[in-house]
């Protein structure tokens, strides 16, 4: 089984395409696809560049990402690794040097 992720051309959000066609944030519903169809409707999901950025097929397996990219889509779905430490802002930039 396969499933198509991308990211979302407005935000670089992580995306999912659902059964219906849609885009969601959610892995839950993203639409399990069969080796047999999964190439056509990447192929749609690729001509919808004003939603999705570089949207490409993933392995599934029980429910969650398998194959040998299952890391990376792991820690897709779990969101960025680096916490949520506070921005420095340009002023502090210069008044640091």
């Amino acid at each position: 089984m396969k499933a198509i992720t991308a990211n979302r051309l407005t935000d670089g959000r992580v995306i999912y395409r659902t059964a219906q066609g849609q885009w969601s944030t959610r892995f839950e519903d993203a639409a399990p696809l069969i080796d047999d169809e999964a190439e056509a409707v990447l192929a749609a999901a690729e001509s919808e560049f004003a939603i999705a950025v570089g949207p490409y097929l993933i392995e599934l397996g029980d429910g969650a990402p398998a194959g040998q990219k299952w890391r990376r889509e792991g820690i897709r779905i779990g969101g960025p690794t680096t916490g949520t430490a506070r921005q420095v802002q340009p002023a502090a930039i210069e008044r640091a040097a």
